[in-house]
């Protein structure tokens, strides 16, 4: 899950106008108690620094945020406000900073407030209303000094202003997430795969998260002291979360139930939030039983918060652990087919799946064999849920640059793959055939996560957090 972060926040006005214009203080003080409530219930720790009105009370501000550890930074923009009363608390406390650029309302009374005919009176409303005239200035001196910051413009009652806050704050807390991560690394890549092959170093740069780099042995250890109890308990769990089919063998039932097991140990052992692995070991092997029986572990490792991705793609790894910080699931996937009659895309895979997010109960069923890798055993039927969609790729670019590459589509009804693996249809805005050239040409390797909701905008603010180039595609 999503770790606890603060937020700091703090607003900036100009001391001179307090005793010129009575009661201006108290309405913007108001106005900013209105927003320190809304972040709040974003399930946040808020960091209040009140109204910062000139450069020492910045320096006090600078110190608080420092102190507190804060992840992020909201500057409410209350009205006119000097530059030297803002720069100072970025520059010291060096995290991101959003400024909120909000009117109280999204028009004045134009005629009541002419009607009024005190000008002292006037211009002490006018100055409640005037946030945006200090947006250049900070604008201005942040690029000259070489400050990152973002922008949100609107008014206190906006919605869609207010959705982009809310983003910047989840955005922030999967941000904290990633840097809080331990993935576990097992086994080894799938032999030939190019794309997938991933530099460690550059993805534990770009997100902050640990790698830890962990033995098929110690899992096998881990797996031979699985009690039959453990066992027993393990099967009523995939009774519980999945749909068993009557054609599951009992022996692999108890093979995938002891494998779960260890994978459990293994992920309390090292305190692991996400898993990339591949194996496939000699035929006979303790290591191949493992590896022809994980499927079911990982996908109940999946569905709670421990994304697991397969042919150990490092990248989709990140990508489904993002996915899954955001609250949107974020199952394994690539590209089946595409139905060029409804105009939909399939993707799927043969495991593991993201059963939360699942459209209906999860099947657990046999299969006879598991395609391009050695044995059978059970594995995951499932759909993603009907409705809104998004896909979301980590990318190595050439050169090693990483991006973020994002669609927003839709999951529809209509006849899948019984094949015993995850597979949903997928429309999108610009079409089948016009999806996979612009996906493809991104550059993505050919897996991807795929989550529930609409948010691209989010993935794009964290990209603007991380420093990462984020590309939308549709």
């Amino acid at each position: 899950m999503s770790p606890k972060i603060k937020i700091g926040l703090f607003g900036i006005g100009l001391d001179t106008y307090w005793p010129q214009f009575d009661g201006l203080l108290k309405r913007l003080t108001g106005y900013q108690k209105q927003i320190a409530r809304e972040i709040r219930a974003c399930g946040v720790d808020l960091v209040d620094a009140g109204m910062v009105d000139n450069p020492l009370k910045a320096r006090e501000a600078a110190s608080l945020f420092r102190r507190e550890e804060v992840d992020l930074i909201f500057l409410y923009i209350s009205t006119y406000a000097l530059s030297s009363t803002v720069l100072p608390v970025v520059q010291h406390t060096r995290v991101p900073v959003v400024v909120l650029n909000l009117q109280p309302v999204p028009q004045l009374d134009y005629q009541k407030f002419n009607a009024l005919g005190d000008r002292g009176l006037m211009t002490g409303i006018w100055l409640e209303h005037c946030q945006a005239c200090s947006a250049p200035e900070i604008a201005c001196v942040f690029n000259r000094a070489g400050v990152a910051y973002h922008l949100v413009t609107g008014h206190l009652q906006d919605p869609a202003a207010w959705q982009e806050i809310r983003e910047w704050v989840a955005a922030a807390r999967v941000a904290a997430g990633m840097r809080a991560n331990r993935a576990g690394i097992i086994g080894h890549y799938y032999c030939g795969m190019l794309d997938v092959y991933s530099d460690m170093t550059q993805q534990a740069a770009a997100f902050g998260n640990h790698f830890e780099l962990l033995e098929m042995c110690e899992l096998n250890e881990l797996r031979e002291q699985v009690k039959p109890a453990a066992i027993r308990a393990k099967i009523r769990q995939f009774e519980r979360e999945f749909d068993v089919s009557k054609e599951c063998d009992p022996a692999e039932i108890q093979r995938a139930a002891r494998t779960s097991c260890a994978l459990d140990a293994l992920v309390a052992k090292h305190n692991l939030g996400s898993i990339a692995y591949y194996y496939e070991g000699a035929d006979g092997s303790p290591h191949r039983d493992i590896a022809t029986s994980v499927i079911a572990g990982n996908t109940l490792l999946t569905g709670h918060h421990v994304p697991v991705a397969g042919e150990c793609e490092i990248k989709n790894m990140q990508a489904m652990k993002i996915m899954d910080l955001s609250g949107a699931g974020g199952s394994f996937s690539e590209f089946y087919l595409a139905d060029f009659v409804d105009d939909v895309v399939f993707l799927g895979h043969d495991g593991p799946a993201h059963f939360a997010i699942a459209e209906g109960r999860v099947g657990l069923v046999p299969l006879p064999v598991y395609h391009g890798k050695p044995g059978k055993g059970l594995s995951i039927q499932m759909s993603v849920k009907h409705g809104p969609v998004t896909l979301l790729s980590v990318v190595q670019a050439a050169g090693g640059k990483l991006f973020l590459l994002t669609a927003e589509g839709e999951s529809v009804p209509g006849p899948v793959l019984q094949i015993g693996n995850t597979n949903s249809r997928y429309r999108f805005a610009v079409g089948a055939r016009n999806f996979i050239n612009l996906w493809s040409k991104a550059g993505p390797a050919h897996h991807c996560a795929i989550g529930v909701g609409h948010i691209a905008g989010q993935i794009e603010k964290l990209g603007a957090l991380l420093n990462l180039e984020v590309r939308r595609v549709c």
